[in-house]
Protein backbone atom coordinates (compact mmCIF):
# COMPACT_ATOMS: atom_id res chain seq x y z
CA UNK A 1 0.00 0.00 0.00
CA UNK A 2 1.57 3.52 -0.50
CA UNK A 3 1.82 5.49 2.37
CA UNK A 4 1.31 9.06 1.86
CA UNK A 5 2.87 9.90 5.34
CA UNK A 6 6.43 8.34 4.30
CA UNK A 7 9.39 10.29 2.91
CA UNK A 8 11.02 8.65 0.11
CA UNK A 9 14.55 9.21 -0.07
CA UNK A 10 17.66 8.07 -2.27
CA UNK A 11 17.96 4.09 -2.63
CA UNK A 12 20.61 3.15 -0.32
CA UNK A 13 21.90 -0.26 -1.55
CA UNK A 14 24.94 -0.86 0.89
CA UNK A 15 22.32 -0.14 3.78
CA UNK A 16 20.05 -3.09 2.81
CA UNK A 17 23.08 -5.14 0.83
CA UNK A 18 24.39 -5.33 4.96
CA UNK A 19 21.60 -7.77 6.12
CA UNK A 20 22.15 -11.24 6.55
CA UNK A 21 19.97 -12.43 3.65
CA UNK A 22 22.61 -10.99 1.23
CA UNK A 23 25.94 -12.20 3.07
CA UNK A 24 27.90 -14.59 0.66
CA UNK A 25 25.52 -13.45 -2.80
CA UNK A 26 27.70 -12.29 -5.59
CA UNK A 27 27.82 -8.23 -6.29
CA UNK A 28 27.04 -9.13 -9.83
CA UNK A 29 23.73 -10.79 -9.04
CA UNK A 30 23.08 -8.31 -6.05
CA UNK A 31 23.47 -5.60 -7.76
CA UNK A 32 20.87 -6.11 -10.76
CA UNK A 33 18.19 -7.54 -7.82
CA UNK A 34 18.36 -3.78 -6.00
CA UNK A 35 17.82 -1.90 -9.32
CA UNK A 36 14.09 -1.16 -8.94
CA UNK A 37 14.67 -0.97 -4.82
CA UNK A 38 12.71 1.84 -3.26
CA UNK A 39 13.53 3.36 0.70
CA UNK A 40 11.15 5.28 2.64
CA UNK A 41 11.40 6.43 5.91
CA UNK A 42 8.37 6.05 7.89
CA UNK A 43 7.54 7.77 11.21
CA UNK A 44 6.09 5.51 14.48
CA UNK A 45 3.09 4.04 14.47
CA UNK A 46 2.63 3.91 10.61
CA UNK A 47 1.05 1.17 9.17
CA UNK A 48 3.38 -0.55 6.22
CA UNK A 49 1.20 -3.33 5.35
CA UNK A 50 -2.05 -4.72 6.02
CA UNK A 51 -3.75 -8.15 6.28
CA UNK A 52 -5.56 -9.35 2.80
CA UNK A 53 -3.13 -6.47 0.93
CA UNK A 54 -2.13 -8.52 -2.34
CA UNK A 55 1.90 -8.59 -1.91
CA UNK A 56 3.65 -6.81 -4.82
CA UNK A 57 6.96 -5.93 -3.01
CA UNK A 58 9.45 -7.39 -0.68
CA UNK A 59 10.60 -5.17 2.23
CA UNK A 60 14.08 -4.92 4.27
CA UNK A 61 14.62 -2.95 7.40
CA UNK A 62 17.68 -0.55 6.87
CA UNK A 63 16.97 0.99 10.45
CA UNK A 64 14.48 0.86 13.27
CA UNK A 65 11.52 -1.56 14.55
CA UNK A 66 8.27 -2.81 13.15
CA UNK A 67 5.71 -5.57 14.91
CA UNK A 68 3.89 -8.45 12.89
CA UNK A 69 0.29 -8.16 14.30
CA UNK A 70 -2.89 -9.83 13.41
CA UNK A 71 -6.28 -10.57 15.52
CA UNK A 72 -7.68 -13.69 17.31
CA UNK A 73 -10.93 -15.08 17.00
CA UNK A 74 -12.15 -12.50 19.70
CA UNK A 75 -10.77 -9.44 17.64
CA UNK A 76 -7.89 -9.02 20.39
CA UNK A 77 -4.96 -7.68 18.87
CA UNK A 78 -1.84 -10.30 19.01
CA UNK A 79 1.36 -9.11 18.14
CA UNK A 80 3.45 -12.33 16.44
CA UNK A 81 6.82 -11.03 15.91
CA UNK A 82 8.93 -7.82 16.21
CA UNK A 83 11.57 -7.39 13.63
CA UNK A 84 14.33 -4.32 13.39
CA UNK A 85 17.74 -3.58 11.23
CA UNK A 86 18.71 -6.54 8.81
CA UNK A 87 15.54 -8.18 8.88
CA UNK A 88 12.87 -8.84 5.70
CA UNK A 89 9.01 -9.42 5.74
CA UNK A 90 6.30 -9.53 3.20
CA UNK A 91 8.28 -12.48 1.37
CA UNK A 92 5.60 -15.09 1.58
CA UNK A 93 3.14 -13.38 -0.18
CA UNK A 94 5.92 -12.66 -2.93
CA UNK A 95 6.35 -16.62 -3.26
CA UNK A 96 2.56 -18.09 -3.24
CA UNK A 97 1.05 -14.97 -4.66
CA UNK A 98 -1.61 -14.71 -2.39
CA UNK A 99 -2.74 -11.96 -0.05
CA UNK A 100 -0.99 -10.58 2.95
CA UNK A 101 -1.46 -12.61 6.09
CA UNK A 102 -0.56 -10.30 8.87
CA UNK A 103 -0.33 -6.57 9.58
CA UNK A 104 3.02 -4.78 9.72
CA UNK A 105 2.87 -1.77 11.97
CA UNK A 106 5.85 0.38 12.29
CA UNK A 107 7.20 0.81 16.79
CA UNK A 108 9.88 3.67 15.92
CA UNK A 109 10.83 5.77 12.89
CA UNK A 110 11.92 3.18 10.49
CA UNK A 111 13.64 3.34 7.14
CA UNK A 112 12.53 0.61 4.83
CA UNK A 113 13.52 -0.57 1.25
CA UNK A 114 10.77 -2.17 -0.84
CA UNK A 115 11.92 -4.49 -3.54
CA UNK A 116 9.19 -5.66 -6.42
CA UNK A 117 8.36 -9.39 -5.98
CA UNK A 118 9.16 -10.21 -9.22
CA UNK A 119 12.90 -9.34 -8.57
CA UNK A 120 12.92 -11.05 -5.51
CA UNK A 121 11.84 -14.19 -7.15
CA UNK A 122 14.56 -14.09 -9.88
CA UNK A 123 16.87 -13.49 -7.25
CA UNK A 124 15.91 -16.56 -5.79
CA UNK A 125 15.48 -18.69 -8.92
CA UNK A 126 19.05 -17.53 -10.57
CA UNK A 127 21.32 -17.55 -6.65
CA UNK A 128 21.07 -20.72 -4.99
CA UNK A 129 22.39 -19.18 -2.01
CA UNK A 130 19.50 -16.66 -1.62
CA UNK A 131 17.28 -19.76 -1.37
CA UNK A 132 19.25 -21.31 1.12
CA UNK A 133 18.87 -17.89 3.49
CA UNK A 134 15.55 -17.62 3.24
CA UNK A 135 14.99 -20.92 4.13
CA UNK A 136 17.25 -20.23 7.45
CA UNK A 137 15.35 -17.30 7.82
CA UNK A 138 11.51 -19.13 7.71
CA UNK A 139 13.24 -22.06 9.45
CA UNK A 140 14.51 -19.74 12.47
CA UNK A 141 11.40 -17.82 13.07
CA UNK A 142 9.54 -21.65 12.43
CA UNK A 143 11.98 -22.76 15.99
CA UNK A 144 10.92 -19.66 17.43
CA UNK A 145 7.05 -20.18 17.33
CA UNK A 146 7.34 -23.46 18.27
CA UNK A 147 9.24 -22.80 21.39
CA UNK A 148 6.85 -20.19 22.48
CA UNK A 149 3.77 -22.32 21.59
CA UNK A 150 5.09 -24.94 24.48
CA UNK A 151 5.60 -22.36 26.82
CA UNK A 152 1.68 -21.05 26.49
CA UNK A 153 1.04 -22.69 29.55
CA UNK A 154 4.20 -22.28 31.78
CA UNK A 155 4.08 -20.00 34.43
CA UNK A 156 4.01 -16.13 34.11
CA UNK A 157 8.10 -15.48 34.56
CA UNK A 158 8.61 -18.29 32.36
CA UNK A 159 6.90 -16.45 29.50
CA UNK A 160 8.55 -13.14 30.00
CA UNK A 161 11.83 -14.37 30.15
CA UNK A 162 11.27 -16.22 26.72
CA UNK A 163 10.04 -13.62 25.12
CA UNK A 164 13.03 -11.67 26.40
CA UNK A 165 14.91 -14.04 24.82
CA UNK A 166 13.55 -14.20 21.73
CA UNK A 167 13.46 -10.42 21.16
CA UNK A 168 17.26 -11.24 22.00
CA UNK A 169 18.34 -13.76 19.74
CA UNK A 170 16.16 -12.39 17.14
CA UNK A 171 17.48 -8.54 17.45
CA UNK A 172 19.83 -8.49 20.13
CA UNK A 173 23.20 -6.35 19.66
CA UNK A 174 26.22 -6.79 22.21
CA UNK A 175 26.98 -4.12 24.35
CA UNK A 176 29.40 -3.39 26.99
CA UNK A 177 27.53 -5.48 30.06
CA UNK A 178 25.56 -7.38 28.06
CA UNK A 179 22.96 -8.87 25.50
CA UNK A 180 20.91 -5.60 24.74
CA UNK A 181 17.60 -5.21 23.16
CA UNK A 182 14.71 -2.45 22.74
CA UNK A 183 12.77 -1.37 25.55
CA UNK A 184 9.04 -1.90 23.84
CA UNK A 185 5.93 -0.53 25.81
CA UNK A 186 4.63 -3.30 28.44
CA UNK A 187 1.88 -3.71 26.14
CA UNK A 188 3.79 -4.94 23.08
CA UNK A 189 5.90 -7.21 25.86
CA UNK A 190 2.30 -8.49 26.48
CA UNK A 191 0.57 -9.47 23.53
CA UNK A 192 3.78 -11.57 22.62
CA UNK A 193 3.83 -13.28 26.03
CA UNK A 194 0.14 -13.55 25.93
CA UNK A 195 0.03 -11.91 29.30
CA UNK A 196 -1.77 -9.40 31.01
CA UNK A 197 0.13 -5.73 30.94
CA UNK A 198 0.37 -5.45 34.46
CA UNK A 199 1.48 -9.06 34.88
CA UNK A 200 4.83 -8.15 32.33
CA UNK A 201 5.28 -5.33 34.51
CA UNK A 202 5.57 -6.99 37.82
CA UNK A 203 7.70 -10.03 36.34
CA UNK A 204 10.07 -7.24 34.54
CA UNK A 205 10.41 -5.50 38.08
CA UNK A 206 11.17 -9.44 39.67
CA UNK A 207 13.69 -9.65 37.49
CA UNK A 208 14.98 -6.55 37.39
CA UNK A 209 15.91 -6.98 41.66
CA UNK A 210 17.57 -10.29 40.87
CA UNK A 211 19.80 -8.42 38.62
CA UNK A 212 19.13 -10.77 35.24
CA UNK A 213 17.73 -7.20 33.10
CA UNK A 214 18.76 -3.40 33.55
CA UNK A 215 16.27 -0.97 32.05
CA UNK A 216 16.53 1.87 30.90
CA UNK A 217 14.68 4.57 28.83
CA UNK A 218 15.06 3.02 25.39
CA UNK A 219 17.36 -0.37 26.24
CA UNK A 220 16.66 -3.57 28.07
CA UNK A 221 19.84 -5.31 28.90
CA UNK A 222 20.59 -8.84 30.00
CA UNK A 223 24.41 -9.46 31.32
CA UNK A 224 23.53 -13.16 31.39
CA UNK A 225 21.59 -15.00 28.45
CA UNK A 226 22.24 -18.55 30.29
CA UNK A 227 20.97 -17.41 33.67
CA UNK A 228 18.08 -16.08 32.03
CA UNK A 229 17.15 -19.01 30.36
CA UNK A 230 17.43 -21.02 33.62
CA UNK A 231 13.86 -19.24 34.87
CA UNK A 232 12.08 -20.89 32.33
CA UNK A 233 10.36 -23.84 33.59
Amino acid sequence: MEDRYSLQAPANPWMITSAPFFQGLPEAVVEPALIHLVTRTHPANQVILLENDWGGSVYFIGDGWVKIRTYNMEGKEVTLNILGKGELFGEMAALDEVPRSTDVITLTPTVIGSMPAQDFVKLLQIEPLAGVRLSQLMARRLRQVNRRLRLRESDSQSRVADTLLFLAEGQGKKGHTGTEIPNLPHRELSSLSGLARETVTRVLTRLEKKGLIKRDQDIICIPDMSALEKMIV
